[in-house]
């Protein structure tokens, strides 16, 4: 791990920042604090968190859903886990779930084999090769063959410390018939200094397996927020990802299924919300590498107060790719004048037998629905979050119940004062 290390800082010194996309001249690399410890060692009970640390999970209701909905949980504060359990019975049928730095030391041929090589690899572009030299902390899953871990995994990612960088690593291997849910949240207060976020996700869907991933990232408007995420998706394999990104300055991020085996399927459905002062790059990449492969991508968007959305959608089909079929949609919803939306749905088609189609729209908010709902007794406000909410109800509908409820709450946490 430390020569992997070493490479990859050695290109990330070499390497050029992004030429597309938000301006980044406001990330001063050099002013990051790349690890911060949270002064405690990772624990298996809540009661033995640390108070101030434990309260902050306490406000975000994650050792609550534990009891209730979850098959096991993973707390990292800053660079550090401080909580880590799963259920005994998931133990039993042979299913890790680990903190990924002790994954490194307890499972070395498991992540000597899998870590930035197939899926990411080290030198993929600047912010995973830094992603690479510097990573910590993280989530390692491994589900064995055939079996179905029923309730969902969950890791939330706090980070608190002022100018702070977060890097931690999730790796996820879906063995041959089995199936998992993953969710993921982040948060982090507001500094005036920047912060950064250049996490990565590593995800191995085997044959006929199934991995679904939410994510729900609500950094803060000081962060930028560069994350990869990435499948690699065997025969007869499926890979679900829903995501919604909000409060964080300037995002990129663009989940991507790499289709390798026959029949493999992925569907992306993603929401960005982009209020004053945001910029949110954000879309998804589907890539045919096999015969009679399937994909589907949707986008939603809203601006509002001056907020930008591109939506970037990436469909690639090889030769290998015939008989595929690809979708590919892009709604966004403008608020006001000052805001901007953007799209750039592109299709790359290396053969003839394949079914591929994409649309985007992009519009204002409907005056009449708007009118009608005010004539019913509602205020503007109230009708304009009405008239949202129906806008998002695919993503939400796709959510977990507690998330769901949580994705409204942050919408309109983000709209409140934002019209009228």
């Amino acid at each position: 791990m430390l020569e992997k290390r070493l490479k990859a800082f050695a290109l990330y010194k070499e390497a050029p920042m992004p030429h597309f996309g938000p301006d980044l001249s406001g990330l001063k690399l050099d002013e990051i604090v790349y690890f911060v410890r949270p002064g405690t060692e990772e624990k298996k009970s809540w009661d033995d968190v640390p108070e101030d640390i434990r309260r902050t999970f306490d406000r975000l209701g994650i050792p609550e859903a534990e009891k209730t909905v979850l098959a096991g949980v993973g707390a990292q504060y800053d660079s550090d886990v401080v909580y880590h359990h799963i259920q005994d019975s998931l133990k039993k049928q042979g299913v890790i779930f680990e903190n990924m730095d002790v994954a490194l030391q307890k499972y070395p041929d498991m992540v000597r084999e899998y870590f930035m090589t197939q899926c990411v690899p080290i030198n993929d572009h600047k912010f995973v090769m830094l992603h690479a030299a510097v990573w910590s902390g993280g989530t390692f899953i491994y589900i064995p063959k055939g079996v179905k871990v029923e309730l969902p995994l969950q890791a939330y990612f706090r980070m608190n410390a002022e100018r702070g960088g977060q890097f931690e690593h999730t790796l996820i291997i879906v063995d041959e018939g089995a199936e998992v849910t993953y969710i993921e949240g982040c948060s982090a207060p507001k500094y005036n200094a920047s912060s950064l976020h250049a996490g990565c996700v590593e995800i191995f869907v085997k044959k006929g397996a199934r991995a679904r991933y939410y994510s729900i990232e609500n950094w803060s408007k000081n962060t930028y927020n560069l994350n990869t995420k990435r499948a690699l998706v065997d025969e007869h394999g499926i890979m679900e990802w829903v995501s919604g990104n909000m409060g964080s300055g300037v995002t990129m991020l663009y989940p991507c299924s790499i289709l390798r085996g026959a029949y493999a399927r992925t569907d992306n459905l993603g929401l960005a919300f982009a209020g004053p002062g945001q910029y949110q790059d954000v879309g998804a990449k589907a890539i045919h590498a096999a015969p009679y492969t399937k994909s589907t991508i949707r986008s939603k968007s809203i601006c509002v107060g001056g907020g930008t959305a591109i939506f970037r959608g990436l469909v690639r089909i090889t030769r290998k790719g015939r008989g595929a079929d690809t979708f590919q949609s892009c709604d966004a919803l403008l608020l006001d004048e000052d805001s901007k939306a953007d799209t750039y749905p592109m299709l790359k088609i290396d053969t003839n037998d394949v079914s591929a189609a994409h649309e985007a729209r992009v519009g204002r908010i409907d005056e009449e629905k708007i009118f009608y709902l005010m004539s019913r007794g509602l205020n503007e406000e109230q009708a304009t979050s009405l008239v949202v909410a129906g806008f998002i109800e695919p993503i939400v509908k796709a959510l977990p119940l507690e998330y769901a409820l949580e994705l409204n709450k942050l919408i309109e946490m983000e709209m409140e004062g934002a019209v009228g």
